[in-house]
């Protein structure tokens, strides 16, 4: 029989304060899982909207933030959705500007997994990893070299810790959304001609919601994926099909 639940199950996921995060969170622990919400932002709204859950300080401007997370406590799953953006002309891009999405979207990911995974390993448990990718881990986007750079980077090292790690029973996947109606798209969505243009390709026809990425969040992260690995999965309205 196909289980999507997550009873007795913990999930930890990163950036759980607002938006796509928060959704997740909520997605994991109505599946059943107890939930550790994680970010440098206060959780206690999110960890209010669930069943089972706790708030974790986690600020991932030091890479290294997770190292130690796992070794005293069993957590089955692990969502890493803590991500910043910066913009600029390519040819003024500032070298600051470059490291801090680096340190946050890419390297704070690269070892939060094998803090995990080294854990899960040891334990002999398995687990899973879901990691947040974006139509710019597949397109080049304009103005936001680093937030490509990093975004094309998770779907590498997703597939690369899926080879290692898919015998020693964790799966590694990730989630690519499209134009999902949250705080960073809001002036995407306050400026008329850029919606417009937006919408315009989006087979859908809307901008996604938050819970829409969770619906595909629960699938990975349960049972019903276990043979799953190495998936990079657009949940975009069909935006990448266009």
């Amino acid at each position: 029989m196909i289980s999507f639940s997550l009873e007795g199950k913990t999930a930890l996921v990163t950036g759980a304060n607002a938006g796509i995060g928060r959704a997740l969170a909520v997605g994991l622990g109505g599946a059943g899982a107890h939930v550790i919400c994680a970010g440098r932002s206060d959780c206690t709204e999110t960890v209010g909207m669930i069943a089972s859950a706790e708030a974790m300080k986690l600020d991932f401007s030091d890479p290294m933030a997770a190292k130690d997370v796992f070794e005293d406590r069993q957590v089955d799953i692990l969502v890493n959705n803590a991500g910043i953006i910066r913009r600029a002309d390519t040819v003024d891009f500032p070298e600051q500007d470059w490291d801090d999405v680096m340190d946050v979207n890419l390297k704070a990911v690269f070892f939060t997994c094998q803090a995990f995974a080294r854990a899960a390993i040891a334990r002999g448990t398995g687990g899973k990893i879901i990691n947040i990718a974006s139509m710019l881990s597949f397109q080049g986007g304009i103005r936001v070299p680093s937030y490509t750079a990093s975004k094309h980077g998770v779907a590498g090292i997703t597939k690369l810790m899926a080879n290692e790690w898919a015998s020693s029973r964790i799966n590694v996947n990730a989630i690519a959304p499209g134009y999902i109606a949250t705080d960073n798209t809001a002036d995407l969505r306050a400026d008329p001609a850029r919606s417009a243009e937006i919408l315009g390709r989006i087979p859908a026809g809307c901008w996604g919601d938050a819970s829409d990425i969770a619906g595909a969040m629960v699938f990975l992260a349960s049972p019903a994926a276990d043979y799953v690995h190495g998936a990079i999965l657009n949940v975009d309205g069909g935006w990448l099909a266009r």
